[in-house]
């Protein structure tokens, strides 16, 4: 059966505060969970009007605290602008907080424009570097001593625990694909990202190039599903004159997005899962309104019913 888990990116809306925004991610958070989503996955960007989650594993730290079941994940952390053993301490830490729970997605890109990259990371070659970092954090989560002759031979990360948080690769090309396979890594695709371009060759790269392991014994992946940027208008205000290229732009899009009833969505959600042989997709929505955000993530829940429970009425008091 198909699971349905959600991306956030606390995105900054027209009328409303920026630090609203981030508060909505955690409301958020808190209804999906009630209704039966696998996951809640956090962005990292910078210096972005329009997505303003610039921190996701403090992001992550509130909702452990606010929550019981639900997977809590960064989507991703942008492992070139930091030092892969800090990352694994701040992930290690959070593991303490909701054990098992925690899901360390991880990117190459950087979340921002070319000059805010610098700004976080003045090498302008860290990139390089980035299937060297991964495999040091890995070491550092599952607790694996690096070897005799790396910087990093005899250092830990701590604190220790019987649980680990899974870390996962991100990807929108071939590259992530093949890297996620080389190093056993379940893998999660930004569809929305490429608008499903791309979507077919990478999943096949990663499987047929999956290394099994005790640990990840088979292939495990999942799939993530324009304009001016600034905070998100109003309905009312949103629409202006688009140039040829923006409405080719826009024509691509309504293509292949996902739109449509509580009983639509959810069919086209299947049709895609069944297509891409995926028993999971990471479900990210925009909209002005949060009120109407939430709702369209609980239509979602009803048309797939996990057994999920609604929200207890204190619990719709404290976050409307």
């Amino acid at each position: 059966m198909i699971q349905l888990s959600v991306l956030d990116q606390s995105i900054a809306a027209a009328g409303s505060s920026q630090d609203q925004a981030v508060r909505n991610t955690l409301a958020l958070a808190q209804h999906c969970e009630a209704w039966g989503y696998r996951r809640f996955w956090v962005s990292e960007h910078h210096s972005h009007p329009s997505i303003v989650g610039t921190a996701p594993e403090i992001l992550m730290a509130a909702i452990a605290a606010r929550t019981q079941r639900i997977r809590i994940g960064s989507a991703g952390v942008m492992l070139p602008h930091y030092s892969a053993l800090k990352v694994a301490e701040q992930f290690r830490v959070l593991n303490a907080l909701a054990p098992g729970r925690i899901d360390l997605g991880v990117g190459r890109a950087p979340g921002s424009d070319g000059r805010t990259a610098q700004v976080l990371n003045p090498d302008r070659y860290a990139s390089e570097r980035f299937p060297q970092q991964v495999l040091e954090l890995q070491a550092w989560i599952t607790g694996t001593p690096l070897p005799v002759g790396h910087p990093g031979h005899g250092v830990f990360a701590y604190p220790s625990s019987d649980t680990t948080p899974d870390i996962w690769m991100l990807g929108s090309s071939d590259y992530g694909a093949q890297l996620a396979a080389h190093l056993s890594l379940p893998y999660a695709f930004a569809y929305f990202i490429t608008e499903g371009q791309g979507l077919e060759t990478a999943l096949d790269l990663y499987r047929q190039n999956f290394r099994p392991t005790e640990q990840r014994p088979k292939a495990h992946a999942t799939v993530c599903n324009l304009g001016r940027i600034g905070p998100v208008l109003p309905p009312d205000q949103a629409e202006r004159d688009y140039s040829p290229a923006e409405q080719l732009d826009l024509a691509q899009l309504k293509a292949n997005a996902l739109v449509g009833s509580g009983p639509q969505v959810a069919n086209k959600l299947r049709a895609l899962a069944q297509r891409m042989d995926i028993d999971e997709i990471v479900v990210i929505t925009w909209t002005h309104d949060p009120v109407h955000q939430r709702r369209s993530y609980e239509l979602l829940a009803k048309e797939f019913a996990w057994g999920q429970r609604a929200p207890s009425p204190e619990l719709e008091t404290a976050l409307s």
